[in-house]
């Protein structure tokens, strides 16, 4: 049975976002897919994108950068700018609370600031999966289900890593959560659209 996305939705658009709920990946992704064009896009590091095939959608009718798809000339520290100065920005969440708070963790650092200030609008995309009841179950999500299972796609040598099972709050030189990005409410100054998708999707 899918989510019931109507408390999240009323919360999110009570603190500023505009809201798109879809059944399917499939669904969002035409919709995103007819939105978007002739523009500069940048992608956050996602399974949730990779997964509705938007990279190559985009690409066709836009310059879309992703450090997940680098172009042969550009480095992908290169991409990732290119990516946070573009005019649209494009990222999943790794925890959202019913209240609306948005929690993110990362390695570079680049999908937490592009989120957070530069491009003109952002699009945030949601699985039902990411959805927790509060703050702390968001939090706790984002740390011990997202973070391991990225480390383990990302064949990272972290303790969280070999089973994906929780945080160890680990030392390791390869740790990907370094950053945390806490949206209370819709940052001002650029557009924000939150796409809620009544499937599982990424981490």
């Amino acid at each position: 049975m899918a989510y019931d996305f109507t408390k999240l939705k009323n919360n999110l658009e009570n603190i500023g976002y505009k809201v798109s709920v879809f059944d399917t990946k499939e669904d969002a992704a035409k919709y995103m897919d007819s939105s978007i064009n002739g523009k500069v896009v940048g992608f956050g590091g996602s399974v949730t994108l990779r997964e509705m095939n938007l990279f190559k959608m985009l690409s066709t009718h836009n310059t879309v950068y992703w450090h997940d798809e680098k172009p042969e000339n550009m480095t992908v520290m290169e991409t990732r700018t290119a990516a946070s100065q573009a005019e649209i920005y494009i990222s999943s969440v790794n925890g959202i609370s019913e209240q609306g708070e948005i929690i993110n963790i990362d390695n570079t650092g680049n999908r937490v600031a592009a989120i957070s200030y530069g491009p003109s609008k952002i699009y945030l995309v949601i699985g039902e999966n990411k959805v927790a009841p509060d703050y702390e179950s968001a939090l706790f999500r984002a740390r011990n289900i997202a973070a391991p299972l990225n480390a383990q796609r990302l064949k990272r040598k972290t303790p969280c890593a070999a089973n994906a099972d929780k945080c160890y709050d680990c030392k390791s030189p390869e740790r990907i959560c370094r950053n945390l990005s806490v949206l209370w409410k819709k940052p001002t100054g650029a557009e924000y659209e939150v796409i809620l998708i009544k499937e599982h999707l990424g981490y």
